[in-house]
């Protein structure tokens, strides 16, 4: 087993929330964050009693908007955690932020509490369409931003969204263009999903259609392939060595631990698998179960699923567990491509992921 975990802490509080955003936020900006610091060190204690031989290898502050977090209290936790578990001397130590969040010296703050990779959410570099997907922040205050974590920081990320409604290759690559000027790292580029539930899903919005969306990110993936940022990831590119380290734990099926409300874990425990939920509960996961995971997130990455960690993880061989004619089927089709041990998508098959997931794992 590897003896490496990262730490995910989840602060679900946002100054408003997005129309598009499904996920479980609150909107407050005034909470009592001595009182949730207490709680999240308490469940550190909590998993640290399970886990104290690991050792850490990533830490990532995720929400909601953890940028709101005093920075004393960001540095309290991060005390916490070395002062616990053995760490590893390259540890990545990842915040999101959003730019209506800043203030004087605010990630020089975060850089001091022991932040050393910040991703900044902007989401789009115009106006009408920052207004449109309810950002808060300007496209000034965007700019700025990240020009000061591009001077602060070595390791730094953005967000943007595309596949906007009425948004076309021109206006996109405009976009990609100013982002690309800023010299980042790494680059996380989300195509516009209406999720049920949503404000968008409400009023009825809807995003471009398929095929629309697919040029574009065919474009985008040529576009950033010229200016250095290669996709190792669906929906993610980085400058070489500049990986989310945190996030390929999620993508290669390593064991973290989440922290805080609707943060959820994977974590191994005398060769068994566990989902943790909050608060501090542990729902078993069969090999079975863990098998149809690992195919879930493997087939994100470009690299794709390596079969004989595969097996290592779950202890399940690949081809045992997958349907075998659905697999043939989308390799001759393009869809995937079957390399010695590795089972990886196309450009393709990266448009249509779900439904190969869907074929590998259907057992009729």
């Amino acid at each position: 087993m590897d003896n490496n975990l990262a730490i995910y802490i989840h602060w679900p509080f946002c100054k408003s929330k997005c129309p598009y955003c499904d996920f479980y936020k609150g909107v407050c900006k005034d909470v009592n964050q001595d009182e949730i610091i207490a709680e999240y060190l308490e469940n550190l204690s909590y998993y640290h009693e399970l886990t104290s031989e690991r050792r850490i290898k990533s830490i990532f502050f995720g929400g909601g908007t953890p940028s709101l977090i005093k920075p004393q209290n960001i540095a309290k936790i991060i005390d916490f955690i070395v002062g616990k578990w053995p760490i590893k001397s390259d540890i990545e130590i990842s915040l999101e932020a959003n730019p209506n969040s800043d203030y004087d010296n605010m990630f020089s703050e975060l850089k001091s509490a022991g932040i050393n990779r910040l991703s900044l959410g902007v989401q789009a570099l115009n106006e009408k369409d920052l207004k449109f997907l309810g950002r808060t922040h300007s496209l000034n205050q965007a700019r700025n931003c990240l020009n000061k974590i591009t001077e602060i920081f070595d390791n730094h990320s953005a967000d943007l969204i595309y596949a906007r409604p009425a948004q076309n290759l021109e206006s996109w690559e405009k976009e990609l263009e100013e982002i690309c000027s800023y010299g980042l790292k790494h680059i996380s580029l989300y195509q516009l999903t209406i999720e049920d539930g949503t404000v968008f899903a409400r009023k009825g919005i809807k995003a471009l259609d398929d095929e629309q969306a697919a040029q574009m990110y065919d474009f985008t993936c040529d576009f950033l392939a010229d200016k250095g940022y290669n996709l190792y990831e669906v929906s993610n590119f980085t400058q070489k060595g500049y990986e989310s380290r945190h996030n390929l734990t999620y993508w290669t099926g390593g064991d973290y631990l989440g922290i805080g409300k609707s943060a959820h874990g994977r974590l191994t425990l005398d060769g068994k698998f566990y989902a943790t939920v909050y608060p501090l509960q542990h729902e078993f996961l069969t090999p079975e179960e863990r098998a149809e995971e690992l195919i879930i997130t493997g087939l994100r990455l470009t690299k794709g699923i390596d079969m004989i960690k595969f097996k290592q993880i779950c202890g399940i061989d690949f081809m045992g567990f997958v349907n075998v004619k659905h697999l043939d089927d989308l390799v001759t089709d393009g869809f995937l491509v079957k390399n010695n041990n590795f089972i990886y998508a196309t450009k393709k098959g990266f448009q249509v992921l779900n439904e190969l997931i869907y074929q590998l794992c259907d057992k009729r």
